[in-house]
C-alpha cells in the first residue's frame, strides 16, 4: 500500500478542511474570481502548506473552478479552505459580474444569423 491515492495525494480532503463538510460562508461559486493579497497583511496568521498553494496559485486572479483544477481537489473542499483565507484577509473573491438579458439574447441572435449565412 503507498499511503495515498492513485494521483499520489497523501492527504485526506477531508483533513485539509479540519473534518469540516461546509462552508462558513456562501460567497463563493464557480466562477468567483479569487485572488491573494499582495502585501499579505502584517497579523496575518501563517497559512498552512495547502493553504499556501492557494495563495501562490491566486498571485494573478483564478476562478475557483480553475483552482480546484489546478489542486486537483473538489470544489466544495477548496471553498472551504477558501473561506479560511477570505476570513483571514488573505485573498479577495470578486462575484461575478451580472450579464443583462438584452446583451445575451443580443449575442444569440447574431449567432443564428451568422449560422444561417452559412
Amino acid at each position: 500500500m503507498s499511503g495515498g491515492d492513485e494521483a499520489g495525494r497523501l492527504v485526506r480532503p477531508f483533513t485539509l478542511t479540519g473534518g469540516r463538510t461546509r462552508p462558513s460562508r456562501a460567497d463563493f461559486t464557480l466562477i468567483t474570481t479569487v485572488t491573494a493579497v499582495d502585501p499579505p497583511p502584517e497579523r496575518a496568521v501563517r497559512p498552512q502548506p495547502e493553504h499556501g498553494r492557494i495563495l501562490r496559485l491566486c498571485a494573478r486572479p483564478m476562478a475557483v473552478a480553475e483552482l480546484a483544477a489546478h489542486l486537483d481537489l473538489p470544489v466544495s473542499v477548496v471553498v472551504i479552505m477558501l473561506c479560511d483565507l477570505l476570513e483571514a484577509s488573505l485573498i479577495t473573491a470578486r462575484p461575478p459580474r451580472p450579464v443583462s438579458g438584452a446583451a445575451d439574447l443580443d449575442l444569440l441572435q447574431k449567432v443564428r444569423d451568422g449560422l444561417g449565412r452559412i
